[in-house]
């Protein structure tokens, strides 16, 4: 598993191998996308079963099932109690994100990881006992705090703890947990599914404590990164670590640039000016607008309620939820894609070749739907089934190699040490703000603009590709923090907002 190399950057020379250490440290720290994912692909599946309907949302379940109701397919799940029961958590980890920052950078990375774990098992035993509406809002909302924790200091672990050689990939080992945790999850569902009883949707919520235990005993035994450790002061602790994850003693090069880039960052006294300096402005549009496209995809609309998308247009119950399953083992494997092609191919290759997949996808989906599904009959053939699902796979499948994980490991390998945590919350606080509208909006949207919502998607698809083209710079094989001089100072535009004689300017 070792393999010795060394990295250049201005003169300096990181000697680092790629240790058992760090795999086992990043594969455990990436439980929490584990978590992550199985509650995005739980509340779609539990949202199309009889008897959760029938139990917290009656007015959906007689909209569904009694015959005789006139009412437009794309509308059947048109319900805001329905769609708050996912936005909620999103709403929760937005606001919990804004408190994890302050534990990352003072408690450290592995401490708030250990929250998170805390916040889950808590959510978890709400939900599978819910016996009404309040019950299941609040351990939604206490799985949101999780969400918002885990997010905000696992992709900076991953950034941090791993050689630069491959820390794309390490990085991507969180999203590969998500895809797998909304995979599991629609496994899951399909299988409770079919338990008589009334009582299978308490399964499947109960179900995500098995990810939340990994992330808590995960971060009992991980090690804090040594950027997180030099930056509180613990020197001589965050030197030990740093030889023992690169599997060498000749760390020293590394380490006085990692004591330098803590003690620039420990002259910042107000972290949110700084964040707003025209020096930062680069990482922190990039960031922010990364979070925003990803939303504008639509994919978590179609990954929160694929059984409940497949269902609208003409599917069985236990189909949708067969199809949902296929869709997440696509996710999962074009996740694999990206671990072995992003320090590879690149950032910006992955995302610009997404894109035009993406368009296309999504085009031939609204074309189908428009001509095919109308608002009062099911009337799409099997063959035209098959085609829509193979078209939702090739749209997740380009998602999950592209989207899914750069717009987690842009932001945590950009920002400098002094910023990289409030920008890494403030990244986490607008991706969960637009995950919110995206969940509490969708079912809507989809009543309102019908197949039509496969078009306004497609239209910022092809808007968020052009900014990639024009203002996202590469940043495979670059070490963390020599992204300033190697990245920003070499960009047609960007270089001209790290000038030195403007840096303290706004």
């Amino acid at each position: 598993m070792a393999g010795g190399f060394s990295v250049s950057t201005s003169g300096k020379h990181f000697e680092a191998k790629i240790t058992p250490i760090v795999i086992i440290s990043c594969i455990m720290a990436a439980t929490g996308g584990l978590m992550f994912g199985y509650d995005v692909g739980v509340s779609g599946g539990v949202t199309s079963m009889p008897d959760f309907l029938k139990k917290f949302f009656p007015a959906v379940y007689r909209r569904v099932q009694e015959p005789g109701i006139d009412n437009s397919n794309y509308c059947k799940y048109d319900n805001q109690g329905l769609q708050l029961f996912t936005s909620s958590l999103y709403l929760a980890g937005l606001t919990a994100t804004f408190f994890a920052s302050y534990t990352t950078k003072t408690l450290g990375r592995r401490l708030t990881m250990l929250i998170a774990g805390g916040f889950f098992v808590a959510g978890v035993a709400f939900n599978a006992a819910a016996m009404n509406l309040g019950m299941l809002i609040v351990g939604r909302i206490l799985l949101g705090c999780g969400v918002g924790f885990a997010n905000q200091a696992v992709p900076l672990f991953l950034s941090e703890i791993a050689p630069t050689r491959i820390r794309g990939g390490l990085n991507i080992l969180f999203q590969l947990n998500v895809t797998i945790g909304i995979l599991f999850a629609n496994l899951v569902n399909y299988g409770t599914s079919k338990i008589k009883g009334g009582w299978g949707w308490r399964l499947s919520l109960g179900l995500a404590g098995i990810p939340a235990a990994l992330l808590t005993i995960g971060a009992l035994l991980v090690v804090d990164t040594p950027n997180s450790l030099i930056e509180r002061g613990r020197l001589e602790e965050g030197k030990a670590v740093l030889k023992r994850i690169r599997g060498t003693d000749n760390v020293e090069p590394e380490f006085l640039e990692l004591v330098e880039a803590s003690r620039v960052a420990g002259l910042v006294k107000h972290p949110i000016r700084d964040l707003l300096k025209r020096r930062n402005r680069p990482q922190l549009v990039i960031a922010v607008a990364l979070q925003i496209f990803q939303q504008l995809t639509g994919i978590n609309a179609i990954m929160f309620y694929a059984p409940v998308l497949f269902n609208t247009v003409g599917f069985g119950s236990g189909a949708a939820l067969y199809s949902a399953v296929i869709t997440g083992a696509v996710n999962v494997l074009s996740t694999c894609v990206s671990i072995y092609s992003v320090d590879w191919l690149g950032r910006r290759v992955l995302l610009l070749e997404a894109g035009v997949q993406m368009l296309l996808s999504q085009g031939a989906i609204a074309v189908i739907l428009g001509l095919k599904v109308k608002d009062h009959s099911n009337n799409l053939s099997h063959g035209f089934g098959i085609v829509v699902v193979v078209m939702v796979c090739t749209f997740v499948s380009s998602f999950a190699w592209s989207w899914g994980p750069l717009g987690w490991l842009i932001p945590s390998e950009t920002f400098r040490l002094e910023t990289r945590s409030l920008g890494q919350s403030v990244a986490v606080c607008v991706n969960l703000l637009f995950t919110f509208v995206m969940a509490q909006a969708f079912l809507s949207m989809l009543c309102h603009f019908k197949y039509g919502i496969f078009v306004f998607f497609s239209g910022w698809v092809l808007v968020m590709s052009v900014f990639v083209l024009f203002l996202v710079p590469e940043t495979k094989n670059v070490p963390i923090e020599e992204m300033t001089d190697r990245v920003w100072r070499q960009h047609w535009l960007w270089k001209r907002f790290m000038d030195e004689d403007e840096q303290d300017r706004l």
